[in-house]
């Protein structure tokens, strides 16, 4: 029953006229929106509705959250569950914004001596957190970085929903639930090969791809990648293609393809014919 309704609820929020301020957002802050078809960019829109009906959003640091930023944030964490069968982050509660970056405690064992090691305990700045407990933390001027800058390689919005969807097993351990059994075979098989082979470049100073935060653990691996793929994905297909088949098939998109395609038939026309907010 409880599933029927909330079935019920999710089609009534995407029936709802899409608000043209949100388009006009959406077509400003999220490029990768302009490669989409116009049935994707519906559905796109769709899971906007209900990502925004559903969760709550938080403003700290004295951060008022404005539309801007709700569907910026929205838009771009609903990239990762367009054409995936998925439940539209059901475990998340709370997006919780800070202005800039904040500060969380970090504890890291300096010493091995005894069975605990010395550990020590420091303030580090962080531009997205993923909690298991259903939060999430980003800090908006890294969001809007990321969306003026889209060919940085790097998307904080994207990098933290990964972990969502990583943590959907109940552990954020690099491997999300895939659709067939059969599939993780091959799925922890190149994931390893390329963590070990990215940890191994990292430590003798060579250049990567992919962002080397991926050789801290299996889960930044995962949250690194997504965000590779869908920001630098020609150059990731490039340099690791059975990488980026393993994602292609998980995300079942093949943004590389449309990267190409758009450049090779030019940007379309926004849809409202507007400018978006300055």
């Amino acid at each position: 029953m409880f599933q029927l309704l909330k079935k019920r609820r999710r089609a009534r929020l995407r029936r709802q006229p899409f608000p043209p301020k949100w388009l006009e957002i959406i077509e400003q802050n999220v490029s990768y929106y302009r490669l989409l078809t116009d049935i994707e960019r519906e559905d796109l829109r769709g899971l906007v509705q209900v990502f925004l009906g559903e969760k709550n959003f938080e403003g700290c640091g004295g951060l008022e959250i404005t539309d801007e930023i709700r569907v910026t944030i929205a838009a771009h964490a609903c990239i990762l569950l367009l054409r995936r069968e998925h439940d539209d982050y059901s475990g998340l509660k709370s997006v919780v914004v800070y202005p800039g970056s904040f500060l969380v405690k970090t504890q890291v064992k300096t010493q091995e001596t005894g069975p605990e090691g010395v550990v020590a305990e420091f303030m580090e700045a962080r531009s997205g957190e993923a909690w298991s407990h259903g939060t999430i933390i980003l800090a908006w001027d890294a969001v809007r970085h990321c969306a003026s800058d889209p060919e940085a390689g790097h998307n904080v919005v994207l990098h933290e929903f990964a972990h969502q969807l990583d943590q959907q097993d109940g552990s954020f351990n690099g491997a999300p639930l895939l659709r067939k059994a059969s599939e993780y075979v091959s799925w922890a098989r190149v994931l390893r090969r390329e963590y070990r082979s990215l940890s191994r470049d990292v430590e003798m100073d060579f250049p990567t791809v992919i962002d080397e935060y991926g050789a801290k653990d299996p889960a930044e691996f995962f949250a690194v990648i997504t965000e590779c793929f869908f920001t630098n994905p020609v150059l990731l297909r490039a340099n690791h293609p059975q990488l980026y088949k393993e994602l292609k098939r998980f995300y079942r998109q093949d943004p590389a393809a449309r990267m190409e395609t758009h450049v090779e038939e030019g940007p379309r026309l926004p849809e409202s014919g507007r400018q978006g907010p300055q």
